[in-house]
């Protein structure tokens, strides 16, 4: 069993480097342009299941990669409650030492918090009879990825991933692992 990991393509505020939790934005053309491009990336695999975030930029790349997901609100994007639609370098404005993976953000969620989200959609997909694929936003992705070889969701912060990725978790004998990342 293989979990393909599908990070949506570019979207203006990914882009810039804001962050984009549950503000629905859309994708740019060249979003649309790379998440056509998947198709080529999947090379015609067939998925037992297939789950995406809800939100249109993540719907709209799992289509245009060939797929048709059911949708999860345990995908969504972490709510970054006040940092919503900002960069990084304007939190550090107030907060010089902000890390979201170790502080969250106010009003929003903690690595912890998507954590037990993403726990969820694990447990559904080991249940699932054959190969998964995953469409969402970096941030939980990269939660979902640490909490699958049993790494706290903080442990994402250490594992980058582009727009319009593909990765894939697997298995080395009974031990779940990174197979690829951010390819």
């Amino acid at each position: 069993m293989e979990v393909w990991l599908l990070r949506h393509a570019e979207t203006e505020w990914s882009r810039d480097g804001r962050h984009t939790g549950r503000t629905d934005v859309p994708l740019t053309q060249e979003g649309r342009d790379r998440a056509r491009a998947l198709i080529n990336r999947i090379g015609g695999r067939e998925f037992s299941l297939v789950l995406a975030s809800p939100l249109s930029r993540a719907r709209e790349t799992a289509e245009l990669a060939g797929l048709t997901p059911e949708l999860r609100d345990d995908l969504l994007e972490f709510d970054y409650g006040d940092y919503e639609g900002i960069t990084t370098a304007q939190i550090r404005e107030t907060r010089p030492d902000w890390y979201l993976w170790r502080d969250g953000s106010p009003n929003g969620e903690t690595a912890d918090d998507v954590g037990r989200r993403v726990d969820r959609v694990i447990d559904e997909v080991l249940r699932a009879d054959g190969d998964v694929a995953l469409v969402a936003h970096g941030h939980v992705l990269r939660a979902l990825a640490a909490r699958w070889v049993q790494e706290p969701a903080a442990f994402g912060g250490r594992l980058r991933l582009d727009t319009g990725t593909v990765s894939v978790l697997g298995f080395e004998r009974e031990v779940r692992v990174i197979a690829r990342w951010n390819a």
